[in-house]
């Protein structure tokens, strides 16, 4: 039986939340077989497509932009929402040499992005603090802090190691992170004592939820994407790491965890219907994963399509699997699956490049 606690969505509230978004895309695109994401195109009147083509091109330091323009390049940063987790926001930052210092510049709280973050959102370093170094090195970046960066609250501790360690990860370069103060390593936390050991990495998780589990060695994690929303509507995915028996696939682990939907306390949504199952076992073949759920998978267009919160969720948690780059679904054995945009889907959905884009 599915827990009771679960939070779900009304799929026509949450259909249109997810396109009155006021400037914040929830995914960014690769490739023609990614998600698609709601995108809204808004003009000034009085102006033509080609002002705001030329307009939008000088705000990124693209073509057309007047000499002097700032050149930008889309970095995630990881931020804390009014219900204490820690989200990935993609921002356009200026194009910088040091984009590992920059990115941990910007999680200082009253620092370089304080006044345009989200509603509901704040950076989770203490003000003041200040980034003396980051130098990635055979894999890992050692961030040197001032000593500043003590003055956290106590229930902030773990929120900085996962904003930290997930902000740097998404360099390719960068799998692990060690913090040093004042160019002392740190092998536990300076206020709860938390251990970090030798460095951090993403296996340690993000908004840990233990589901019970008590043994640990017989245990391991996935990390699921439900839906947060702030005061202004605005909807935004967050990750989830949940704790499961070592016994289970681990695929099949994300989808239950999935279906079992958000914890109650979390604050966070879903739009899987809780009647939505699996017809058959998952198949995994070379980095595709294929999943053949019922019909109750298409909540759309009087339920003959998939949504794109179900799909963005689904494909967002399997990506997170180590060998897993795609996901192909059908519904009840068909693989042609109509899309929220009206569109088929008949080739496996790659993971998009960036999640929760931020437009300023």
């Amino acid at each position: 039986m599915r827990k009771k606690q679960r939070r779900m969505i009304f799929v026509s509230l949450l259909t249109g939340l997810l396109v009155v978004t006021s400037g914040c895309g929830l995914l960014t695109e690769e490739t023609n077989n990614e998600i698609d994401p709601p995108q809204e195109v808004i003009y000034d009147e009085g102006s033509s497509i080609e002002d705001a083509e030329q307009e939008t091109d000088a705000a990124v330091g693209g073509k057309d932009a007047p000499a002097g323009a700032t050149e930008t390049q889309q970095l995630q940063v990881y931020l804390v929402d009014k219900n204490g987790l820690v989200v990935p926001q993609t921002m356009n930052l200026p194009l910088s040499e040091e984009p590992e210092k920059q990115v941990v510049e910007h999680l200082i709280q009253d620092g370089k992005v304080s006044n345009l973050l989200p509603n509901g959102m704040r950076a989770v370093l203490p003000a003041g603090t200040e980034v003396l170094d980051v130098n990635v090195d055979q894999g890992t970046a050692v961030v040197d802090f001032s000593e500043e960066f003590k003055d956290y609250a106590a229930e902030d501790e773990q929120r900085i190691l996962q904003s930290l360690t997930y902000t740097l990860t998404q360099f390719d370069k960068v799998s692990a992170v060690k913090i040093r103060i004042n160019g002392i390593d740190q092998k536990v936390m300076p206020v709860n004592q938390t251990p970090i050991g030798d460095s951090m990495s993403r296996a340690d998780g993000i908004n840990i939820e233990t589901n019970g589990v008590v043994d640990v060695t017989n245990s391991d994690t996935v990390t699921v994407y439900f839906i947060g929303q702030n005061d202004d509507n605005q909807l935004y995915y967050v990750p989830v790491t949940r704790v499961v028996s070592s016994k289970e696939n681990l695929v099949k682990s994300t989808v239950d965890e999935l279906l079992n939907g958000p914890s109650y306390y979390s604050g966070l949504l879903t739009d899987l219907r809780s009647t939505v199952d699996l017809v058959s076992a998952p198949v995994e073949e070379d980095g595709v994963v294929t999943l053949n759920f019922n019909e109750a998978i298409l909540s759309e267009e009087k339920g003959t399509a998939i949504s794109d919160a179900v799909l963005n969720s689904l494909v967002l948690s399997l990506t997170e699997i180590a060998g897993v780059e795609k996901v192909l679904i059908k519904v009840n054995g068909k693989s042609e699956v109509l899309k929220e945009d009206g569109k088929l889907m008949t080739e496996p959905v790659s993971r998009p490049v960036n999640v929760n884009t931020v437009d300023f």
